[in-house]
């Protein structure tokens, strides 16, 4: 069973939705909330990217559970969310979003950080990028 500040979790071939993950944490005791917005970019490592796809291992939707329930143990927030797109994305597509509440701005800070971090780090989610000169990169793949 979730922690019960995890308030909205998934992973989506649909476009992301920066309100929908707002609303989710929409609470009277969160004094902050925090979001970031992850996006596909038009490079990387000085080179130009075209596009990429995410590919989730069938258990990802699981360990991103997992990850978000640590992180409001770790922290005193009222509310997480995180949802991850998966499938062909676009330069500007939204890619991630994740967001965090708490009483007091500083708790909902820290709690967004290591939520974006640890996500990324752990959540087997991998990124295939496409560069401009026609070479292909797969990155956080094991």
């Amino acid at each position: 069973m979730p922690h019960p500040a995890v308030r909205l979790l998934d992973l989506r071939e649909t476009p992301l939705d920066v309100a929908e993950v707002l609303a989710s944490l929409d609470e009277d005791e969160a004094g902050g909330v925090t979001l970031f917005v992850g996006r596909v970019r038009d490079h990387d490592g000085g080179k130009g990217v075209t596009g990429l796809d995410y590919s989730a291992h069938p258990t990802a939707r699981q360990k991103l559970e997992e990850v978000a329930d640590a992180v409001a143990e770790r922290h005193p927030v009222t509310g997480v969310a995180a949802v991850h797109r998966v499938g062909t994305l676009a330069i500007g597509d939204i890619a991630v979003v994740v967001a965090a509440s708490a009483a007091h701005r500083g708790q909902a800070f820290d709690a967004s950080r290591d939520l974006i971090d640890t996500l990324k780090s752990e959540v087997p989610i991998w990124k295939h990028q496409r560069f401009a000169d026609g070479t292909e990169e797969w990155v956080g793949s094991p």
